[in-house]
């Protein structure tokens, strides 16, 4: 596969000393969470003044203990009350929390420690100076959520300060689940056809923080659906799950959007959000500024990537985009506060339901009617390999296609493809190019300019218009994909995310959606569309990907054992991909070594994005490992090339070698031993309907669970948890854990908690997964054909030369 190489900047925090520069109040709340803050502001604005003056701040902005020192001094040091909210435990805050609880004994503050998850938490509870009962009833407010359940909780904390605090009158209760409709808030009931459900978590609906909801739910009403909300706590809180699928089977929907995060997955392998067997749509709402999103390649920060897209695959759903940012609103001066809350972006809104009711009106449209474009590639752009696809027959897959499509009730013709796609073409004037070139950004015009010239100098341009290799099959056009750059230079621009494409390939796509094509289905893997200029994931309209496929749904059958390069097409122009089987028993075994560096390069797509200490230790791994193997003398690689031109040649090298290990007996999409299944899933996906999410990995390397293919890809594989680089990493992490513990106490520790994160392990591999292990002394054994981890060892005391430590 090839991977991505760029740098990022921007989305990433490092705690700093920080001054909030708040004057002194009577009541102080510090939270972690800007929900948690928003309903303390929104219960404070409730009471009109009824209230003792108040202070809030993140703790994130108190994490330096200097900054901690400085806000004790300048404003904690007045109150009479404080509340304090932390998910972590004492481990989060222990320097903040001491700081506290010794000026609040030293003055006779009421202080009032919590945990932020509702979950007991007795050494938290322990620096708290209010009693129990008060204690209690705070957290219960606070739990509850809502502005007037916030308002009681700060009328609470005022007592125990020895304040005064009128009654709050209001329902201090928020159900765990409900109906939401911007202007009525919570709602008995939803009524309407053309339904659209937006699933939101109920902490945005606490915390008066759902700009980016409001947002979706107008925007789909205004485009003539039945758009409302659900708020749920999560969809696998208890009863949650049952909640919403139940709704969702009350009445048919059209679309699903979900803006909560995470996989939704239960162990029977189905979510809340299947049941109506409609396209459901992942939105990310991040958490970084909107200018750092402007600003970095990236798109997204590593835990919101994790948490708002990589997950949310593993569900089958398709992204559609980023709905919002995070940004402070102007300092409320009474509470001294600046509210950090989503701000929904309506350019990004207004893509995201442009590519919703796309795909609705793909499944409104009878079969008769719908216009599809099936696209082959070009690459390497051979005579003798024409419309080239990894492991696959493209022309004979297209087909197979089209024959399975006019069984369907399509009207498309069947012809000689290899010749007609070398003999005949469609054309477009080079009018109607420029109009459509106008309505883009003028910044990509000028690059396109800049960099090309003239259109009417591209190659494909002759006499006043552009000329595709293409055919018009009735209903289906039949294409082979333009070059995006230059011939000669094909191998080394593939995948060059900077190199902007040239004339011909811009208007072959502007074309495509001025001739009303509803779909766009990619025969194999892969194309250069998915590695055009812009960012990584959650895109913007000045992405060049987005920029030619704009709202069209994208429909890309790709080889089962290649996730790495089908997440690229996934993440960037949303496709739908469907797995096919690779060529029966043709995939010979790479040597060893060459396995082992194939699979670091594997691993380090996946790390792109998500954790940057990772991705740098693969880099050097992988450099060392090509170096051992010889192939840095062979690739002609100097000593001093960087890590990422290094990457960049090693990476080319193996990815031409695994293309080479295909015989000549391809893969025919449709057809073989999951022909069924690969036929449905590309019906089902022309039909608007949800495809099932599957697995990838090879199955003659005993990934049985692939198949059936024609599924909707999906890249992470919990049973590659830990993989042998976090292992390793893991092994040093459980070795510094246990050489503090002996620097710090003279022995070895008896006993340890280890708290794992699915978003945590997904990003790093598993490394506190294989820290846990070692620590208890066990090992993991991986099978050496998928790399998976086939079972554990006991590592022998004589070997370990510790005693084991229980986790």
């Amino acid at each position: 596969m090839h991977v991505v190489f760029r740098e990022s900047h921007g989305l990433d925090e490092t705690a700093m000393p920080f001054d909030p520069g708040q004057d002194p109040a009577k009541m102080i709340v510090l939270s972690f969470s800007d929900s948690d803050l928003g309903a303390f502001a929104a219960g404070w604005q409730r009471s009109a003044g009824r209230l003792p003056s108040l202070r809030l701040c993140n703790v994130v902005a108190l994490k330096h203990p200097l900054s901690v020192d400085t806000y004790i001094e300048r404003t904690a040091s007045g109150a009479k009350a404080i509340l304090v909210r932390l998910i972590g435990g004492e481990a989060y805050w222990p320097y903040g929390l001491a700081s506290l609880r010794d000026l609040a004994q030293r003055r006779g503050i009421a202080l009032a420690v919590l945990p932020g998850d509702g979950r007991p938490d007795a050494a938290l509870e322990a620096y708290s100076t209010v009693p129990r009962s008060t204690l209690k009833r705070l957290g219960e407010l606070c739990d509850s959520g809502g502005a007037v359940a916030s308002q009681a909780a700060l009328a609470q904390l005022a007592l125990a300060g020895g304040l005064y605090a009128p009654p709050v009158i209001g329902e201090k209760t928020v159900p765990a689940c409900g109906l939401y409709m911007p202007g009525s808030g919570v709602v008995a009931s939803v009524h309407g056809v053309r339904r659209v459900a937006v699933v939101f978590y109920r902490s945005y609906l606490t915390s008066a923080d759902l700009a980016p909801v409001d947002a979706l739910i107008n925007g789909f009403q205004v485009a003539g659906f039945d758009a409302y909300g659900i708020f749920v706590p999560s969809l696998k809180a208890a009863g949650a799950g049952a909640y919403v699928a139940a709704l969702l089977g009350e009445a048919a929907h059209v679309a699903v959007i979900n803006a909560t995060a995470f996989s939704a997955k239960g162990a029977d392998g189905v979510t809340p959000l299947d049941g109506p067997g409609c396209p459901v749509f992942q939105v990310a709402l991040s958490t970084a500024r909107r200018r750092d999103w402007v600003a970095a390649s990236r798109g997204l920060s590593p835990a919101d990537l994790a948490m708002h897209v990589v997950l949310p695959e593993v569900d089958g759903r398709i992204f559609a985009g980023i709905a919002s940012f995070k940004s402070p609103g102007r300092r409320d001066p009474d509470l001294q506060f600046s509210r950090f809350a989503h701000r929904a972006d309506a350019g990004r809104v207004a893509a995201i339901v442009a590519r919703v009711q796309a795909w609705v009106s793909l499944a409104e449209t009878e079969v008769a009617r719908q216009q599809i474009a099936i696209v082959l590639s070009t690459y390497p752009g051979r005579a003798y390999q024409m419309a080239h696809a990894v492991g696959l027959d493209a022309l004979a897959s297209t087909e197979a296609v089209l024959a399975d499509l006019a069984t369907a009730g399509y009207a498309c013709e069947s012809t000689d493809l290899a010749q007609g796609l070398q003999t005949q073409v469609l054309n477009w004037p080079l009018s109607a190019y420029h109009a459509a070139l106008a309505a883009l950004p003028t910044a990509m015009q000028d690059d396109l300019a800049s960099v090309w010239g003239n259109a009417m100098d591209d190659p494909a341009c002759r006499d006043g218009m552009f000329h595709f290799n293409a055919l018009q099959l009735g209903q289906v056009t039949v294409a082979l994909q333009p070059e995006r750059g230059r011939p000669e230079r094909r191998s080394d621009s593939y995948h060059d995310l900077s190199a902007t494409p040239r004339h011909g390939f811009v208007a072959f796509y502007l074309w495509l959606r001025a001739q009303g094509c509803q779909a766009m289905v990619h025969m194999g893997a892969h194309g250069t569309l998915e590695w055009l200029p812009g960012k990584s994931v959650a895109l913007s309209a000045e992405c060049w990907p987005e920029v030619l496929t704009g709202a069209m749904p994208v429909i890309y059958p790709f080889i089962v054992s290649d996730p790495g390069e089908a997440a690229q097409a996934k993440r960037r122009i949303g496709a739908v991909t469907l797995g096919h089987l690779p060529p029966p028993l043709a995939e010979a075994d790479l040597p060893e070594g060459l396995a082992r560096l194939e699979q670091l390069l594997d691993e380090y797509a996946n790390a792109v994005g998500l954790d940057t200490a990772r991705r740098n230790r693969l880099v050097v791994q992988i450099r060392d490992e090509a170096a051992a193997l010889g192939l840095l003398d062979d690739l002609a690689i100097p000593a001093a090339a960087s890590g990422i031109e290094a990457m960049v040649a090693i990476d080319r090298f193996v990815c031409d070698l695994k293309e080479s290990r295909f015989g000549t007996a391809l893969h025919v999409y449709g057809r073989g031993e999951c022909g069924d299944s690969e036929r449905q899933g590309l019906l089902d996906a022309l039909a608007g309907v949800r495809v099932a999410p599957g697995p990838s990995g090879s199955p003659y390397r005993g990934r049985s669970d692939v198949m059936p293919t024609g599924r909707n890809l999906y890249s992470v594989d919990p049973r590659a948890v830990p993989s042998r680089n976090a292992q390793a990493q893991g092994v040093r992490l459980a070795e510094e854990v246990i050489r503090k513990h002996l620097q710090d106490h003279g022995d070895y520790p008896s006993a340890l908690v280890v708290d794992l994160w699915g978003s945590a392990t997904m990003r790093t591999a598993g490394e506190d997964f294989a820290m846990a292990l070692h620590l208890a002394g066990l090992a993991p054994r991986w099978d050496d054909g998928s790399d998976r981890v086939s079972g554990f060892e006991v590592v022998p005391l004589l070997l370990l030369g510790r005693p084991r430590i229980d986790v």
